[in-house]
């Protein structure tokens, strides 16, 4: 159905609305009707030239905007388009990078015609009848923002690009936000290298209560806290085997017992970075993907007879906000379908982190009413695990509060003092809805378990409800089943996963909502970072740039300094301070510290003799450094350009197979293939324990826009 806008709009005629993607268009076109032409820009069209620095320096910084190589053709299609109108709509998304694209849409096509800017967090018809309703003009402010982000990005990326490839490699990048996070990941795993590991033990007892009442458990399990009073600690194990031996015929005897009423409240509605966290975590995506599936999302499914319809809000955000319609519908809904004592009194209100666009919205369905089960026919298995838990976690959001009750028991055996700890459900509030998705997450971390982020799995101890307890009462004698020693070691920090980093770069104000997929895709790509698992490693490579961008241009990889940059650019934003003066702030040091890094030593690695001849040209094999990390390649090169990767000295599994593995990378992280790829195409995620690149276990668990076109090589 066409909205009241479009029946008015066919009075006084057509006009032309531009969006970026054609789903979106689609979806658009459908709720516009005839009155209105709606066709997509597919993203930008203008940007910085990708063959020069396209920056004047000496001119405040100007920027030398072009239309896009790629996008000519269409550009003159729209352009002809355009020409039929005598209105234009731009509807690009509702941030810095969509306020761009219209600004440069305005630009190519707006000479002569009336330029509405239609803004909506949402595509439903309601949220778009009312942006056309209500269209205002392009926001310079937020134009200039994004304007002096790109600049910045450029300045950095096209002058130390080159600065690496002459001391380090070809065909290396660095970027404003990528150094830091990457310097994150190097000083996290130097850390992890420097970790003294500490012996430690615990006793734990299994107790069983003589007489249990009916429906409650029987037994459940307490640990040592004290040895004669004091607060013990257990260093050695003989110590512990004493402790053990001297229980052996104490009476366990209940002797303290204290109940506490809790409130445990829901997470607020979902942000870019905690969608990406928890769709990590709980279903296993990676940034990039949990991204391109909101979008679709966002954008439009086709849902049946009603057509193609945005199922979630806008999906780059740092606000917890939301709409009081929205607020209402969910209230409504969680009535009729839990009942009043599921309803807080008044709507919660979520506190967004500070400098967060209060602007926008929470990522939240665009109708509550609208369930994953009712839509799953139309949606692919990933964006139903996507949907669900958006859906999911607005809805409790919006809930009551669980009640807990949470139960502490001392128990004394002979010198030794035990505690135990339960908590009971008393009314599960918001978990009524949460509960099978915190299930679900718990089953797949513990698939999981050697992966397990040391950080994480705390973070969800104390989330949990943890052991139920049997009715216990005090002097109670409660019956030892068994009591264990067991030997622990201190653990180092645990190696940053995509969550994490994502996490921690959001804590740090490293970054804003659409740069964290961006951010980890390059530092994976350009080979800087490995994936094992989960967990996010440094390679040799991104060591050496990281120590190199340290040494030489601290303020690149500074966190304040970066973190300062970004509350720079929202000032920009909101019109506190001019483009100009953010670019320049950062500009006068770089360049200082760039002149004088033309005279560094260069670090790159000379190659590495081995006792192999080409096969091709009979000339020795060495061992290179490039983007990927260490590869063979033949001493003739560029005469000859045979190459091949370093093999681990493990044989190919696969039956018949003379073949050996070697360390591959991809996109999705390195993995070790069979060295007669494409004969054979044996793959596996890790070498056998005992080989040369495995020796044994790892040193430590595994844990937790900025643009790639700017350096010069695109």
């Amino acid at each position: 159905m066409a909205t009241k806008k479009a029946a008015a709009g066919s009075k006084k005629g057509k006009a032309l609305v531009i969006v970026e993607s054609p789903t979106k268009a689609r979806t658009l076109d459908r709720f516009l009707g005839s009155s209105y032409k709606v066709i997509a820009s597919q993203g930008h069209v203008m940007d910085l030239p990708a063959s020069k620095f396209g920056v004047d320096l000496e001119n405040n910084f100007a920027p030398h905007y072009i239309v896009i190589f790629k996008k000519r053709k269409l550009v003159r299609e729209l352009k002809e388009a355009a020409a039929k109108y005598k209105e234009l709509y731009l509807a690009t998304d509702p941030d810095r990078e969509g306020e761009a694209i219209s600004a440069h849409l305005a630009i190519i096509l707006g000479e002569g015609k009336k330029i509405h800017r239609a803004e909506f967090h949402e595509i439903t018809p309601a949220a778009v009848q009312a942006a056309f309703d209500h269209p205002r003009e392009v926001n310079v402010h937020r134009v200039e923002a994004q304007q002096a982000r790109r600049i910045l990005d450029r300045i950095v990326g096209y002058s130390l690009s080159p600065l690496l490839w002459k001391k380090v490699g070809s065909g290396l990048s660095a970027g404003r936000v990528q150094s830091v996070a990457l310097k994150l990941i190097v000083d996290r795993e130097r850390e992890i290298r420097a970790f003294n590991p500490m012996e430690y033990w615990k006793v734990q007892v299994v107790l069983e209560k003589i007489k249990p009442l009916a429906d409650e458990p029987k037994s459940f399990v307490a640990e040592l806290e004290s040895v004669d009073g004091k607060k013990t600690e257990l260093k050695e194990g003989a110590i512990a085997h004493e402790i053990v031996d001297g229980l052996k015929n104490a009476p366990f005897i209940i002797t303290g017992l204290t109940q506490k009423a809790q409130q445990r409240r829901p997470a607020a509605p979902y942000t870019t970075s905690t969608l990406q966290q928890d769709a990590f975590n709980k279903l296993g995506f990676t940034a990039g993907r949990t991204m391109r599936i909101a979008q679709q999302l966002y954008e439009g499914i086709e849902v049946g007879e009603e057509g193609p319809v945005g199922l979630i809000t806008y999906m780059r955000t740092d606000s917890v906000q939301v709409a009081a319609e929205a607020q209402a519908q969910a209230r409504q809904f969680i009535e009729q379908q839990f009942g009043k004592p599921f309803l807080p009194e008044t709507p919660p209100k979520y506190q967004s982190k500070r400098g967060a666009q209060e602007a926008h919205e929470a990522i939240r369905p665009t109708g509550v009413e609208r369930l994953p089960e009712s839509v799953a026919s139309f949606l692919d298995p990933a964006q139903m695990k996507l949907y669900t838990l958006i859906w999911n976690r607005f809805l409790a959001s919006q809930m009551a509060p669980a009640r807990l009750e949470v139960t502490s028991v001392e128990i004394t055996a002979g010198r030794c003092g035990f505690r135990a700890s339960g908590t009971k459900i008393l009314f599960p509030g918001f978990l009524k809805v949460m509960r099978a998705d915190e299930e679900a997450a718990k089953k797949k971390k513990a698939k999981e378990k050697a992966e397990e982020p040391e950080e994480e799995a705390k973070e969800e101890e104390a989330k949990s409800t943890g052991q139920i307890l049997p009715t216990l009462e005090k002097d109670e004698k409660v019956l030892p089943q068994s009591i264990d020693p067991s030997q622990h070691f201190t653990k180092p920090p645990a190696r940053f996963t995509e969550a994490s980093l994502i996490k921690t770069m959001e804590e740090l104000g490293i970054g804003r909502p659409s740069t964290y997929a961006p951010t980890i895709y390059t530092i994976s790509t350009r080979g800087y970072v490995t994936k094992t698992g989960r967990a996010l490693s440094p390679s040799n490579l991104g060591e050496v740039v990281t120590d190199l961008l340290a040494q030489n241009f601290p303020q690149v990889v500074d966190v304040q300094f970066t973190a300062r940059l970004e509350e720079q650019l929202d000032e920009v934003e909101e019109g506190k301070q001019t483009w100009p003066a953010c670019v320049n702030e950062f500009y006068g040091p770089f360049a200082q510290a760039l002149k004088a890094a033309m005279d560094i030593e260069s670090v790159k690695q000379a190659p590495e003799p081995t006792n192999e001849i080409c096969p091709q040209c009979g000339k020795p094999i060495v061992i290179k450094w490039g983007r990927k990390g260490r590869f063979m390649s033949c001493s003739a090169f560029p005469e000859c350009k045979f190459a091949k990767p370093i093999t681990t000295g493990v044989k190919c599994p696969e039956s018949g197979c003379d073949g050996e593995l070697v360390r591959r990378q991809s996109r999705r992280g390195s993995f070790y293939g069979c060295s007669r790829f494409p004969n054979c195409r044996h793959i596996s995620k890790d070498l056998p324990p005992g080989s040369p690149e495995n020796p044994g276990p790892s040193t430590g668990p595994a844990n937790g826009n900025e643009s790639p076109q700017n350096g010069p090589n695109g």
